[in-house]
């Protein structure tokens, strides 16, 4: 159902282009996948339409659905504009997925198209997924007709799907950002046609096709990142500037495994005289909050907006080992308790959390294990100040906090 459904998207842009010029946009997709560096500004003008008059370069990003695909194109971004304040910049994403609330926050435009993951499990969001293909492939081109892109960047998830396929018709340049060790559908779909490909993994090449456009660069992390101190940390949120402090992180969606580990640990962890950070993602918040009563455990709350501030007030940090929240974690040089999602495909999180365990940067747990496993581990660690040490130096060791920027540089180049 799906393949038709994008042939007829394909003939309806080709009625509004013209049989002609929708052909010489092919055309010039297909010479771009081989040489990215005559496309751009010239491609779109004689594709999209000649009356581009704005100088300042024009850059479209699409990721979202989760915080680990949507921060790293925020920080692509912020570095962007760093390096060139003229730069305009959109942001595609859904209308009900976390970047339509951060993205705005930031001060990015932002633009929502009609697109969703497929589940597992036979669903209603399922049945209509051949529909929110067609549609997102339309809104995209409407999307990419307006604002007129020098280059298309996508930073994994579905939502770039529709976004990059419709940039790769027009001969537009395109950056694709992959964070995971194993790539997600969309990465393995779209890396042979777009002009780069950026990975976190030197292990990401094996799945892919074509790996001559591939640069290993590491994950883009926000720079606000490492900046705050301790003191302003544990200020911002309230806490005892003497007590342990222990970040609580279950990704922007949350994991109840973790949340039900930290819940049935929690006398004994106040009792020791340490304080929480704790992010339960918005589907647990109120069962957390009416487990936890009246009982003061730190801050408590279904996400944190202000990450720089958790990351500096907190000692360890217990979370998943999603690609973008390890790269945070080396940015910043915390020691970390990582409980990997065991259903994340190829059990990359598990390889992930490998990677940090090898550098002595974290321990790991498995998600069948925390209710038994988390408290020990916790209370041990914070009360090994020498090992705790080691792990901050081993953590900073294996960041890499220039990702953004180099990201970033290779992104204009293109629109030029």
């Amino acid at each position: 159902m799906v393949a038709p459904l994008h042939l007829v998207c394909r003939r309806r842009v080709a009625e509004h282009l013209g049989t002609d010029r929708f052909a010489s946009a092919c055309a010039k997709s297909a010479r771009g996948r081989c040489s990215a560096s005559t496309a751009g500004r010239q491609d779109r003008e004689s594709v999209l339409g000649n009356d581009v008059a704005a100088q300042n370069p024009r850059i479209l990003l699409a990721g979202g659905g989760t915080g680990g695909h949507l921060f790293p194109a925020l920080a692509i971004a912020d570095e962007g504009r760093k390096i060139e304040p003229a730069a305009e910049l959109l942001f595609i994403g859904t209308k009900n997925k976390i970047e339509a609330r951060v993205v705005p926050q930031r001060g990015y435009p932002f633009q929502t198209i009609w697109i969703s993951g497929l589940h597992r499990r036979l669903t209603l969001d399922n049945l209509l997924f051949p529909v929110k293909v067609a549609v997102s492939l339309v809104q995209s081109f409407v999307i990419i007709k307006r604002f007129q892109p020098d280059v298309v960047v996508g930073t994994g998830g579905y939502v770039c799907g529709p976004i990059l396929s419709v940039a790769t018709w027009f001969g537009i340049p395109t950056v694709l950002h992959e964070s995971n060790s194993y790539p997600g559908f969309t990465t393995r779909l779209l890396a042979g046609r777009v002009n780069k490909v950026f990975t976190a993994f030197d292990a990401t090449m094996k799945w892919l096709k074509r790996t001559d456009n591939v640069e290993v660069v590491g994950t883009p992390t926000r720079e606000s990142l490492g900046i705050a101190s301790k003191e302003d940390g544990r200020g911002f949120f309230n806490l005892d500037q003497t007590r342990k402090t222990v970040l609580v992180l279950g990704g922007s969606l949350g994991a109840t495994s973790v949340n039900n580990a930290v819940l049935g640990s929690i006398e004994e962890l106040l009792a020791a005289g340490i304080q929480l950070i704790w992010q339960t993602g918005q589907r647990d918040i109120e069962r957390v909050k009416q487990a936890i009563g009246s009982r003061s455990v730190g801050w408590l709350g279904a996400f944190i907006d202000r990450m720089e501030y958790a990351f500096a007030a907190a000692d360890i940090v217990v979370c998943r080992a999603g690609a973008t929240t390890l790269a945070e974690l080396t940015r910043v040089g915390k020691p970390a308790i990582l409980v990997p999602y065991p259903h994340a495909a190829a059990d990359h999180q598990t390889h992930n959390a490998k990677a940090m365990v090898d550098g002595g940067a974290g321990l790991m747990i498995a998600d069948a294990d925390a209710s038994q496993k988390l408290k020990p581990a916790i209370l041990d660690l914070l009360k090994d100040q020498r090992r705790l040490a080691r792990m901050r130096e081993a953590s900073l060791t294996l960041g890499k906090p220039e990702a953004g920027r180099r990201i970033a540089e290779m992104i204009l180049q293109f629109t030029r």
